[in-house]
């Protein structure tokens, strides 16, 4: 049996927060993350924090569809935060920590949709939820120092 892994792209405010919790869903391979969305070929950290650039912080989830779906990519995204918050999440403030989905192809765009709906209606929110669903474009890597940079932290022994 070989499976063909799948990719999902969010964006949630920063990061690095969202790459450790996406990381620990049963089911993803790999967590990278990266800037998505703007105007600029081959943006840098500072760029983006600079602002104007027009790309947000994301993460680039790869993952096998027989141990976890879109579906549950897209419910766990929902709970890393505030969807109503606009270009921002708590005291990061800015264009590149907006909310959005990025979809790879009509099947994601429409269980996004579909989850967005539900979760208006649900009541769960008194305000407007502000996430964007937009197609995916060209994906950045971002700085290695970025990548896994909780777990780093964490591990990261005083001497």
């Amino acid at each position: 049996m070989n499976t063909k892994m799948e990719k999902a792209i969010f964006a949630a405010g920063c990061f690095w927060g969202v790459e450790d919790a996406f990381r620990k869903v049963e089911g993803v391979i790999d967590v990278r993350v990266g800037y998505i969305g703007g105007n600029v070929p081959n943006p840098t950290y500072e760029n983006v924090c600079g602002g104007g650039t027009g790309h947000a912080e994301a993460v680039e989830v790869t993952f096998n569809p027989e141990k976890v779906s879109y579906k549950e990519l897209v419910d766990t995204f929902w709970t890393l935060h505030d969807p109503t918050q606009e270009n921002g999440q708590g005291f990061d403030v800015g264009e590149q920590y907006r909310s959005e989905i990025f979809y790879i192809n009509d099947e994601q765009k429409d269980i996004a949709e579909r989850s967005k709906k539900e979760l208006e209606e649900s009541g769960r929110y008194s305000k407007d939820i502000t996430t964007a669903i937009t197609e995916a474009e060209d994906f950045f890597e971002a700085e290695e120092y970025h990548q896994q940079y909780l777990s780093k932290k964490k591990n990261k022994t005083i001497s």
